[in-house]
């Protein structure tokens, strides 16, 4: 790793740490295992509701980044 790659790393690790508390980055839901379905065709299947969390942890995500965009100059993650 080179100088520069060295300070942009050091750069990347400052701005995380500079996440407020109170607005912590959005975690991904679990995936479910092959098992968690009993293949009964429930209606919805543990594998919808993972779907529909996933969709709204992906939402949730870029609106995250959105408020803790980089200021322009500043090199992101």
């Amino acid at each position: 790793m080179n100088r520069r790659q060295r300070f942009d790393s050091m750069n990347e690790s400052h701005d995380i740490a500079d996440v407020p508390a109170d607005d912590p980055r959005p975690t991904p839901p679990e995936r479910p295992l092959p098992g968690d379905c009993c293949q009964s065709g429930c209606n919805p299947c543990v594998f919808d509701l993972y779907q529909e969390a996933l969709e709204r942890y992906e939402a949730e995500l870029r609106a995250w980044e959105a408020r803790h965009a980089q200021p322009s100059g500043k090199r992101g993650r």
